[in-house]
């Protein structure tokens, strides 16, 4: 059985379903998730500690997804078309994540004010205090940017921009595609912007180029 923090983060995702975030309730929150109003209070503080959380998690889900991607077992330009592909149709298919990376809110999203200084006090849950701060949509770029240089086997003190720069400008097309969605997909320009990149690992690794 999920965790008491896990069914209400449920519970609060599904309302968004129906109503703005305006609308939800904690206690109506609560009650769906089978739990007390007090259980609620406890894990997250208020009603904005509770869109924090829920916006947290949608970024770490987020990125674990990347890493799944990014794991197949292909090669370097089919794994970072495959990010490219799945960040559009996921940002298609959850509404917060695609206001998360976007920066576009609106009125029906939880986009939730930042945590007071000094408002996190030592009673607090160490899961509430985790939830203080949110990555902003750049945060997230250079966040998928890093893991495809680390999946790719070269990190970003290899001395070799390029390669890092492509992986940004894969993430980068993707959120056009977000915001505005055209033609085939994203694949194709992708692939374009993507012209070359094995030749540039195989220099980032110092491994020769096969001829």
């Amino acid at each position: 059985m999920p965790a008491a923090r896990e069914l209400l983060l449920n519970a609060a995702l599904a309302a968004l379903e129906d109503l703005p975030w305006s609308g939800v309730r904690m206690v109506d929150v609560a009650s769906a998730a089978g739990l007390s109003r007090q259980t609620l209070y406890n894990e997250f503080g208020s009603k904005d500690g509770l869109a924090r959380a829920l916006v947290r998690r949608e970024a770490d889900r987020y990125l674990h997804g990347v890493e799944r991607v990014l794991a197949q077992p292909a090669e370097p330009e089919d794994r970072l078309v495959s990010v490219a592909r799945w960040t559009v149709g996921e940002a298609r298919d959850r509404p917060l994540l695609r206001a998360l990376i976007t920066g576009c809110w609106g009125e029906r999203m939880p986009q939730p004010r930042p945590a007071r200084r000094g408002a996190v006090l030592a009673g607090v849950p160490a899961q509430r205090r985790a939830d203080a701060g949110l990555p902003a949509p750049h945060e997230l770029v250079a966040a998928v940017r890093d893991r495809s240089l680390a999946a790719l086997g070269a990190g970003r003190q290899d001395g070799r921009p390029e390669l890092a720069q492509r992986c940004e400008l894969v993430v980068r097309l993707a959120l056009s595609y977000v915001v505005a969605p055209v033609g085939d997909g994203v694949g194709r320009p992708v692939r374009t912007a993507l012209a070359g990149i094995d030749q540039l690992v195989r220099g980032a690794l110092g491994v020769p180029s096969v001829r």
